[in-house]
């Protein structure tokens, strides 16, 4: 009877462990959009800014991200970084494609979320919960893990 109840209690504790695993997840799905490897970097104190990175792999028809909101930010954009020559550009993009039967890829260096106005500093280790609108699947919360400076790529500077 006793070892009945502890095992019931360890089922329970194990279930409890998964879920707090998915609620912290890095991947979420809307309709026929999959959001994989979602996360955002750690910052410093003083910093405004920091860029958000994912993939987006579309199994449907072509879809656009038109915007992203967050509580940690004032303003999270829709950005574009590319080379001109020797310079490296980064300006703010209405929408960004998401491709029928295809995928794109938010990253440092070209497509990207830029947290404005951050409110504190972004800390390893945390999640930063993101709200991502569609014009054909609508919205989709992201929770994305706060990587190390230096975590996939370097720091961005902006």
């Amino acid at each position: 009877m006793k070892s009945n109840i502890l095992v019931k209690a360890l089922l329970i504790s194990a279930v409890s462990f998964s879920m707090v695993g998915i609620a912290n997840a890095q991947t979420a799905k809307l309709g026929s959009l999959q959001i994989e490897g979602a996360y955002t970097r750690a910052t410093v104190p003083g910093q405004m800014a920091a860029g958000g990175f994912m993939k987006i792999e579309n199994k449907g028809a072509v879809d656009q991200l038109l915007s992203a909101s967050s509580p940690v930010a004032a303003e999270v954009q829709l950005h574009e970084m590319s080379m001109d020559g020797q310079v490296m550009k980064m300006r703010q993009v209405k929408d960004i494609p998401v491709p029928a039967g295809g995928a794109v890829e938010l990253k440092p260096g070209g497509l990207h979320l830029m947290f404005m106005n951050i409110k504190t500093p972004l800390a390893a280790g945390e999640t930063v919960p993101v709200k991502l609108k569609f014009a054909k699947a609508g919205e989709v919360e992201v929770r994305m893990p706060v990587n190390a400076m230096g975590a996939h790529g370097g720091a961005m500077k902006h």
